[in-house]
């Protein structure tokens, strides 16, 4: 099978969140089942040249976005064995930031993103590769399914190629002023309840629901949890209308990017069979930030994006508690530049077994993954989430809010898991959210059954083998299924 990726952002090229590190693995991992598999995003001015070649090509299209022709170039390079497009235009991608400034999203996102739908479009009729299949990611690229569904439905070139829409989040669903028609190249016609029209905006995450073979989203958990007002954001309904053709596929984890055994970055490499490892990491963790040297202190670790989403408020609740604990805590992260202000005055309270990182360095959130003994994510909703994962890999126990990918990854023995992996709470709370972290504690104690823990956590396939299957049966069914 002949498969496109199109996405906003792809790993290592350019990233955000986890929509990346999906569409930079999850080809390769279909690419491994035989199939072949090639990616197009953007060529912004973050992706740089000096870790990639990418290649000049001829190739130049030029999309009319309202009364403006504008003019792209496709550039290509190459990632694990596959061809990896770029797509060119340094009006709308020659920016320091993938979708706004920390003042906010750049007003012409709509214009951004259809110049991309629409040039991918049109390049890959001059290009060597006809895809059976178009996988779209986000709002972004929801125009894609749009365009092929009314306005190149006729033309023979496109007429049996499917397209899978997946959604990634939800809350974000590219919302414009009806006035972001015209600027996109649509008409009217396309400003229907069964289009893009939504409360008298455009919405495009909707356009691509609606107008997409079959639709995913990126655990079985969250696709039964946005079908709820609760979190369907509006679109529960559209959702409950496309139900027959919806889909939960839980992300993997690229196993050979995140493995203990092999990661240079770590104070020392280790597996589940020599976890004496684990605590050299703790110990060079704790000397990292300035927190007393002490292995036997049990040390509770959260890389995050510092946002109400990931329960930042929660956890601001419970850190004067564990401040009072025999306990360490490290955070690293950034985000709401409200929770830097919280966060930089608790710490000028020199409490010295709390670190608050505010920002984001690679190395050291790895670090934090094998030195921890215990992570946090007490998510008001998750998708899916690759923290938890990561942390399983490393040996550090997750304690989870149930929820989404959370509730699908993460097995507390208290809910009647059989093979439990972490601990988990129901109800968005700090209240439950410290229960939950007190019988973690409370088993870190008991040292015989913590090992067992972390080894059965650690000896889990993460990998992205069974979901590439799902989502190879998922293909398949939308070239039979395809809509008219």
């Amino acid at each position: 099978m002949k498969i496109l990726f199109i996405a906003s952002e792809v790993a290592p090229f350019a990233k955000t969140g986890g929509l990346a590190d999906v569409a930079g693995s999850l080809p390769v991992a279909l690419k491994r089942l035989g199939h072949d598999v090639r990616i197009i995003l953007p060529m912004y001015k973050t992706v740089g040249e000096g870790t990639f070649p990418i290649h000049k090509g001829r190739k130049s299209v030029e999309v009319r976005l309202g009364e403006t022709l504008h003019k792209g170039f496709l550039r290509q390079t190459t990632y694990a064995d596959m061809p990896v497009y770029l797509l060119e235009n340094r009006h709308f991608f020659q920016r320091d930031h993938l979708y706004g400034s920390p003042e906010g999203d750049y007003p012409d996102n709509h214009q951004r993103f259809a110049f991309f739908c629409r040039g991918v479009l049109n390049l890959l009729k001059r290009m060597d590769f006809r895809p059976d299949l178009l996988h779209c990611h986000d709002w972004q690229t929801a125009l894609v399914p749009v365009l092929l569904r009314y306005e190149y439905r006729q033309d023979p070139f496109f007429m049996n190629m499917a397209t899978l829409f997946t959604i990634h989040n939800l809350a974000y669903q590219g919302l414009f002023p009806k006035t972001a028609l015209a600027e996109m190249g649509l008409d009217w016609s396309y400003f229907t309840i069964d289009r893009l029209e939504f409360y008298n905006q455009v919405n495009l995450m909707k356009g691509g629901i609606m107008a997409a073979d079959l639709v995913t989203t990126v655990s079985p958990s969250y696709c039964k949890e946005i079908l709820s007002a609760d979190q369907g954001c509006g679109l529960e309904g559209v959702l409950a209308e496309r139900g027959d053709d919806l889909f939960g596929v839980l992300n993997g984890l690229d196993t050979d990017e995140w493995d203990p055994a092999t990661d240079r970055q770590l104070f020392k490499t280790y597996t589940s069979a020599t976890l004496a490892g684990k605590v050299v990491n703790k110990k060079g963790l704790q000397k990292r930030l300035g927190l007393d040297v002490a292995p036997d202190i049990p040390l509770v670790g959260m890389v995050t994006r510092l946002a109400s989403q990931k329960g930042i408020d929660l956890l601001a609740e419970i850190l004067p508690r564990l401040a009072g604990e025999k306990v360490q805590f490290v955070l690293l992260g950034a985000g709401d530049e409200t929770y830097h202000r919280l966060f930089e005055d608790f710490t000028a309270h020199g409490f010295g077994n709390i670190s608050l990182n505010i920002g984001y360095d690679s190395v050291c959130a790895r670090q934090i993954y094998a030195g921890s003994d215990i992570f946090l994510m007490p998510s008001q909703y998750e998708p899916c989430g690759l923290g938890q994962l990561i942390a399983l890999r490393y040996g550090a126990v997750p304690v989870v809010r149930k929820t989404g990918g959370l509730a699908d990854t993460v097995f507390d023995g208290r809910d009647g898991a059989r093979e439990p992996n972490g601990f988990t709470f129901d109800d968005f709370t700090a209240d439950a959210l410290w229960e939950a972290v007190q019988r973690a504690l409370q088993s870190y104690r008991t040292r015989d059954v913590w090992k067992k823990l972390v080894r059965r956590g650690m000896n889990r396939d993460y990998s992205w083998q069974q979901s590439a299957g799902d989502y190879e049966r998922l293909y398949r069914a939308a070239l039979t299924r395809k809509r008219i």
